[in-house]
C-alpha cells in the first residue's frame, strides 16, 4: 500500500512522527508473523522540498501533487490548540494547497486519514460533510458549530466513514496510524502495539473533562455550575432551567447543540467524573461515593463508571483501592 503523509508549515511534530514510526515499525515487524501483509511504501509529501514544522524542524518531501494519486492519503494535524486561530488557520489561504489536495484525493476515490486539529482541515475541505467523525474532545463544541453537516462523536478514538477516517486528540495520531495496519493485519497491529507498550483505547470518554466543554456557552457553563452544586441528590432538567431563566426546550436544544449530547447524560458525565475523582483520592466505599454523587444504588454507578469510563471502579481506585 502506497501511503501519502502530507508535511505542512506548522505541522504538530510528534503527529506527524508518530504515522512514520508506527508504520515503519509495522514494516519491520512484519516478519515476526507467519503470513506477513504486505509492506507499507511511505513517502512524505509537501507543497515546496522543505517544509518547517511546529518546532522549527525542516522536513525534506516529495512534491504533494502526487500525493492524491496514493492509497491513502494522511494529513497529520495543524499545532494550533486556540480555537479562533485554527479555525481562522484551516480557512485561510495558508491551508487552501491541503484544502484542495484532500478534496482532490476524495474526487479520486483515495481514502484519506487525519486526527487532532487536522480533521478540522478535512472538514473544511468538504469531504467530511454526510459523515461521522471524531476529533479532539475539547474542540468538539467549535467543531460542531462550524460544521453542522458531520456528525460528530467527541467519545470515540477512531471513526472511519466512507472512506475518511478521523481520530481524537493529539496522540490520537498513534490510534490513527494502527487503525491503518489493522486494517490490512490485526495480528501486526496488536504486534506493534505490544512491542511500543500502547493500550487500546477505542474511547475518549475516560480523557474528557465536562467542564472544559461547557465553557464553550454561557448557558451549558452555568448550567453545569448549577448541576454540580446539587449533585448530591435528585436533578431536575425542568428546574434548571427554571433557574436559569430559559425554557427547558431552550436548555435542551443548547446542551445538545454544544455538546452533542443530552442534558441528562451530561449530568450523568458530570457525577461520574466526580465518582471518579473521589475513588482515585479517598477511602469512600463505592456505595457511600454513589451516594454522594446522587446514585441511590452502587450498582447503577458501577455500570456508568464501566460505560462513560471504560473502566472499572476497582481500576479507577488502583492497586490498593
Amino acid at each position: 500500500m502506497d501511503v501519502a503523509v502530507l508535511a505542512y508549515d506548522g505541522v504538530f511534530d510528534s503527529g506527524l512522527a508518530a504515522i512514520l514510526d508506527v508504520l515503519d515499525g509495522a514494516n519491520a515487524m512484519r516478519g515476526e508473523l507467519a503470513q506477513p501483509p504486505p509492506a507499507w511504501r511511505v513517502t512524505t509529501h509537501g507543497f515546496r522540498r522543505s517544509v518547517r514544522t511546529a518546532a522549527g524542524h525542516l522536513v525534506q518531501t516529495a512534491p504533494a501533487d502526487t500525493a492524491a494519486a496514493a492509497d491513502l492519503l494522511v494529513v497529520p494535524a495543524l499545532a494550533e490548540r486556540r480555537p479562533e486561530s485554527l479555525l481562522a488557520h484551516v480557512s485561510g489561504a495558508a491551508s487552501a494547497p491541503v484544502r484542495r489536495l484532500v478534496a482532490t484525493a476524495r474526487e479520486r476515490g483515495t481514502p484519506v486519514a487525519s486526527a487532532c486539529t487536522g480533521t478540522f482541515l478535512l472538514a473544511e475541505s468538504g469531504v467530511l460533510d454526510g459523515r461521522r467523525a471524531t476529533t479532539s474532545w475539547w474542540l468538539a463544541p467549535v467543531f460542531r458549530t462550524r460544521y453542522p453537516a458531520v456528525e460528530v462523536d467527541q467519545t470515540r478514538m477512531v471513526i472511519t466513514s466512507d472512506g475518511v477516517t478521523t481520530a481524537g486528540a493529539a496522540f490520537g495520531h498513534v490510534d490513527l496510524a494502527l487503525a491503518v495496519v489493522r486494517r490490512t493485519s490485526p495480528a501486526l497491529a496488536d504486534l506493534v502495539a505490544r512491542y511500543l507498550v500502547v493500550d487500546e483505547r477505542p474511547s475518549q470518554s475516560a480523557y474528557t473533562i465536562p467542564g472544559a466543554l461547557a465553557r464553550s456557552d454561557p448557558l451549558v457553563s452555568a448550567f453545569e455550575g448549577w448541576v454540580r452544586g446539587r449533585l448530591s441528590g435528585p436533578i431536575s432538567i425542568s428546574a434548571a432551567a427554571h433557574e436559569l431563566g430559559v425554557s427547558e426546550r431552550t436548555l435542551q436544544r443548547t446542551v445538545r447543540r454544544t455538546l452533542g449530547i443530552s442534558p441528562v447524560r451530561f449530568v450523568q458525565d458530570l457525577r461520574v467524573e466526580q465518582a471518579a475523582h473521589l475513588l482515585r483520592t479517598t477511602d469512600l466505599s463505592l456505595e457511600a461515593v454513589a451516594r454522594t454523587v446522587g446514585y441511590e444504588h452502587a450498582n447503577t454507578l458501577r455500570v456508568l463508571l464501566r460505560r462513560l469510563t471504560g473502566r472499572t471502579a476497582g481500576a479507577l481506585r488502583g492497586p490498593e483501592g
